[in-house]
């Protein structure tokens, strides 16, 4: 780790510190580290609007305890990250989705998961580490399919966990599923917010799995730390601007673990197979009763998973 970096106890987490790391492309990426530096490291890459809250504590203390240096992040556009002014013209979000679902260009967006991998690059080199693991989630799955095929050097071992490669004629996300994502509060206010929040948990959620009460905490508490919408939006731009990512996994030479619940219907499982298809010798895991989230009920298995994968 780089040691000109001045981290301070995480007012989240009892045994994580954070800092902020200047890239030196304009963007300043919020970091949280935990565990011993010495120890091999795994680079956690959240989705689609998330804050690196979603990487749960449990989780994070889990591959701690198995012996990893584990680094959770805020993508920029959100959380305490920079975030991205953009004066153009409004996109037609609708007509992007019907092209990208069938692997026509989409063009427009601020930015594109390209230079989203590329911050991930360059927080690397920042930290001062030769070489992650990493597990990408959702969105933080692509972003990590590009670091593989395009930074190899960087990467010892891949995790993907509910992600897609976004190939042409994939099945779609079922509507309500996705539209929970991306749609807006009914009010604007705090209480609207957080309401929102908790329905965007239940319907992505796993059935059965998510517990109203920590649901309800975790939605408030990521209202306090950040609400920014235009982030949200324009995340889902750059997934819209980037398309297919098959190519790239044909390029991917890394030992690859592909994880899935069997009840997402934000991403069918059908999409991680298709990564796994894709990249030479990827192995594919499905975890029976997960949606696309990470409950504490599933996060032995999930944790003990990723920390075999990277040991092995």
């Amino acid at each position: 780790m780089n040691s000109a970096l001045q981290f301070e106890a995480s007012p989240y987490s009892t045994f994580m510190q954070e800092t902020k790391v200047d890239l030196g492309n304009g963007i300043q990426l919020h970091v949280e580290s935990g565990g011993n530096p010495e120890h091999p490291t795994i680079l956690l890459i959240m989705g689609l609007g998330a804050q690196m809250l979603f990487w749960p504590d449990f989780f994070c203390k889990s591959l701690i305890d198995q012996g990893y240096h584990v680094i959770r992040f805020d993508n920029r556009d959100i959380g305490l990250s920079s975030k991205v002014r953009h004066k153009g013209p409004r996109l037609n979000t609708m007509k992007m989705m019907g092209r990208f679902a069938f692997g026509m260009q989409n063009q427009g967006a601020p930015y594109n998961l390209f230079d989203m991998a590329d911050d991930v690059a360059l927080l690397i080199d920042r930290l001062g580490i030769d070489k992650v693991n990493i597990i990408g989630a959702s969105m933080g799955g692509m972003i990590s399919q590009i670091l593989a095929a395009k930074y190899p050097e960087k990467i010892e071992k891949v995790g993907l966990l509910f992600t897609s490669n976004n190939q042409p004629l994939l099945p779609p996300p079922f509507p309500k599923q996705l539209f929970s994502l991306i749609g807006k509060p009914e009010s604007h206010d705090e209480a609207g917010i957080i309401n929102h929040s908790l329905k965007v948990f239940k319907i992505i959620g796993s059935p059965g799995y998510v517990n109203p009460m920590e649901a309800m905490q975790m939605a408030r508490k990521l209202y306090q730390r950040s609400y920014h919408p235009a982030g949200v939006l324009q995340q889902f731009l750059a997934i819209l601007c980037t398309g297919s990512l098959l190519k790239l996994d044909k390029q991917i030479q890394k030992p690859t673990l592909v994880v899935h619940g069997s009840r997402d219907r934000l991403l069918p499982p059908s999409h991680g197979k298709a990564v796994a298809k894709a990249i030479q010798g990827a192995k594919f895991e499905l975890i029976q009763g997960m949606g696309h989230d990470i409950p504490p009920h599933f996060i032995p298995q999930l944790s003990g998973l990723f920390a075999h994968h990277f040991k092995s």
